[in-house]
């Protein structure tokens, strides 16, 4: 017999995870399984309910995968939360591999209600901005900006600005209405939500760590894998871990691309802050880091030992900090 699985996410269906990643996954594991697993694929929430509720629908088997940010629900996932303190990150590619890793060691208890298939990262976060945007630390005073999780939340508050969380499918009608002034996320979402022509400036950092990356999930509900026979289950098994995260990573930094590309067109202005000024920033987001450990201390997790952990692990794909 056939076996159905729905996938379930927030992009529509051209934006780059879900056109380049998850249909192609969708394909391979459709040729593997010789036609026994089918995939329906569901972009833009179409299955219905709000992109903070994809992993209760995953684990309660409302849907069989989704795909979504463990960071779209505020402290319920804190050690993931590691993955997005400021100024750790590589690039996706780089940074994806090292979240498996890290899953594989610290985040199984996190995640055992569900099947996880792959943990990745986007590409650096960048600032994007109306109006004069941010050239310098001191600009980030008084805008509001748009944040997707708590830990970047915190990181903007650092900065000297008042984060405004909100899933990223909000953000260009909140852009547009002036509710917020600008937003933090990679190029590579800039493009199916058409960022840069709702902003005037685009902020990057120097060096080669990111200023942020948000963490994300593709997880499958857990009695739907175990209900596959083996020989199914090993299909998605080949399809689940390092090398699928790696991918997934990859897609997101060649989507970084055509978004920078989009802002260049508009000729928009692209503030690349030097060294000087990124240790500026540094500086300033260090006590996020510290708070974050603290506040873990509190809840009986060892966020210091997860800190070197995730810092050990992006610098075994990222090179040391530079």
């Amino acid at each position: 017999q056939t076996i159905t699985l729905r996938v379930h996410q927030f992009l529509p269906a051209p934006a780059p995870v879900p056109r380049n990643f998850i249909a192609p996954w969708a394909k391979k594991v459709e040729e593997e399984s010789k036609g026994r697993i089918k995939v329906e694929l569901y972009p833009s929430m179409q299955l219905g309910g709000t992109p903070p509720q994809l992993f209760d629908q995953v684990k309660d088997g409302v849907v069989d995968i989704v795909w979504t940010l463990p960071g779209y629900t505020p402290g319920r996932f804190p050690k993931t939360e590691a993955l997005e303190l400021p100024f750790i990150a590589g690039n996706a590619e780089q940074s994806s591999q090292a979240a498996w890793e890290y899953y594989e060691k610290n985040l199984k208890d996190e995640f055992k209600d569900v099947k996880i298939i792959a943990v990745h990262t986007h590409g650096p976060g960048l600032i994007h901005a109306k109006g004069n945007g941010v050239r310098k630390l001191e600009d980030m005073k008084g805008l509001r900006v748009r944040g997707p999780s708590r830990v970047v939340n915190r990181l903007i508050e650092a900065l000297g600005a008042t984060p405004v969380g909100m899933p990223v499918p909000a953000m260009p009608e909140n852009l547009s209405k002036g509710v917020i002034d600008g937003t933090v996320v990679p190029w590579e979402v800039t493009t199916p939500l058409r960022v840069a022509e709702l902003v005037n400036t685009h902020t990057t950092f120097s060096g080669n760590r990111s200023l942020y990356v948000a963490a994300f999930i593709f997880a499958m509900n857990k009695a739907k894998y175990d209900s596959l026979p083996a020989d199914l289950k090993k299909v998605i098994d080949d399809n689940s871990g390092l090398a699928t995260s790696k991918w997934v990573g990859k897609v997101m930094d060649e989507g970084d691309v055509p978004g920078l590309a989009a802002a260049q067109k508009r000729n928009n202005a692209i503030v690349a802050l030097d060294a000087k000024e990124t240790q500026r920033w540094k500086d300033a987001a260090k006590p996020v880091i510290a708070a974050w450990i603290a506040e873990m201390k509190g809840k009986g997790i060892d966020g210091e030992a997860l800190v070197k952990d995730v810092e050990a692990l992006f610098a075994k794909y990222a090179g040391a900090p530079q």
